[in-house]
């Protein structure tokens, strides 16, 4: 006998999860697939900026999520290999394998888990068929698609997939230990790259736990030399593109295993299809250099969640045109769009050459500059304001007195 539920959700990843979470807390029927249980380790969504914890917050994903992070409070800036700003901050650093564990413990006791591989979808207006490795049967009014960059799924369904970008960017991750000191000066800090010509967008460091985490963004074709250099003698790699870098943060080695991930950007087609949707990276990519990848899943999954499925199960069927409301989202088209044009724009802006590229970098560092000088000015007029107005307020009572 087939199982049944008003809604599948395949993948039980950052979207998966999060989305077994939202839909969970409602009166639906909700089954959650996943080969990997406990979810499995990858290198991806390793920091939460503010954007992204209101988007968590907004979802009620953060009392999940932040708990099991370790928060950074201060921010330092370098451009052109120097030191432009200090500036406070909430950012939380994480490793996917626990976020996505940490969500998972948020799933509500009612939402079924079943451990195994999606083979097949069948889909109609009225009812959707999924078939599992195993060739155990499940039936369900919608299916959510979160299965990520796995393609088999989408291409056996007549989803195609649009290459925006190939190679667009490729992240390098890692742990820095400083050599001279206990521990380095900063807990994280963004270390744009100082040289057109090493096609570096940026290196940022943030705690995390008990070590300080690196993810370096670059702009390289997956042949290129420097890529095995950065595998086998790292800090030398390191060095060669950001020759500034010790001086500013102390001498540093590089431990464990250096992890290489390229980015395609990508979008699916024909996804406008009944009984199906599409959610995360399994609907379209983004670069993360441009760090706007968290935020395309959570909004998807917020969106999809909270505005269109209580639409959608509120009426007879699952038409193609139910779910290209979805696609449609004012909010999520925006999101898709900005995290598009982030991902072109920060990679114009660090290639960017000759006398024009390199005058834009002199006034990005003159400005991250002026930008903290009146920042740190403000605040302390802000102070001085304060400390008058205690003053006045002593003076006062006293004078009245005489």
């Amino acid at each position: 006998m087939a199982r049944s539920a008003d809604i599948v959700i395949v993948g039980g990843g950052l979207a998966g999860a999060s989305a077994a979470v939202m839909l969970g807390r409602t009166d639906h029927d909700v089954l959650l697939i996943d080969p990997h249980d406990p979810p499995r380790p990858d290198f991806r969504c390793e920091k939460f900026d503010p954007s992204q914890i209101r988007l968590l917050r907004r979802m009620g994903l953060d009392g999940l999520v932040l708990p099991a992070a370790t928060q950074n409070r201060e921010l330092w800036v370098a451009r052109l290999g120097r030191l432009a700003d200090k500036l406070a901050v909430e950012q939380y650093g994480i490793l996917y394998q626990p976020l996505v564990r940490a969500v998972r413990r948020g799933i509500p006791p009612q939402v079924r888990f079943l451990n195994g591989t999606v083979a097949a979808i069948s889909l109609s207006d009225d009812e959707q068929t999924v078939t599992l490795a195993d060739g155990e049967v499940v039936t369900a009014r919608l299916v959510v698609l979160a299965n990520g960059l796995n393609r088999a799924l989408r291409g056996a369904l007549g989803i195609g997939c649009q290459t925006l970008s190939q190679t667009h960017s490729v992240t390098i991750g890692f742990d820095v230990v400083p050599t001279a000191s206990a521990r380095l000066p900063f807990d994280s800090l963004t270390y744009y790259g100082e040289r057109p010509q090493d096609r570096i967008a940026y290196l940022t460091l943030f705690r995390l736990g008990t070590v300080m985490r690196a993810n370096l963004m670059t702009y390289r074709g997956l042949d290129d030399p420097w890529l095995k250099a950065i595998r086998e003698t790292p800090e030398a790699a390191l060095t060669s593109v950001m020759p500034r870098l010790a001086a500013l943060i102390g001498p540093f080695a590089i431990q464990g295993t250096v992890r290489v991930r390229p980015a395609d950007l990508y979008v699916s087609t024909n996804v406008e299809q009944p009984g199906v949707v599409l959610v995360g990276d399994a609907f379209g990519t983004s670069c993360p250099a441009a760090g706007t990848g968290t935020n395309k899943v959570l909004c998807d999954v917020e969106r999809l969640c909270s505005v269109h499925v209580p639409r959608w199960l509120a009426t007879p069927g699952m038409g193609a045109s139910k779910i290209a409301s979805f696609y449609a989202d004012p909010e999520k088209r925006a999101t898709d769009l900005s995290s598009r044009r982030a991902a072109y724009a920060l990679k114009a802006r660090s290639l960017a050459d000759g006398p024009l590229g390199h005058a834009a970098g002199y006034a990005r560092y003159v400005g991250r500059l002026a930008k903290g000088f009146t920042r740190r000015g403000l605040a302390r007029l802000r102070s001085l304001s304060q400390q008058a107005g205690r003053l006045s307020w002593r003076r006062g009572p006293a004078q009245a007195g005489r």
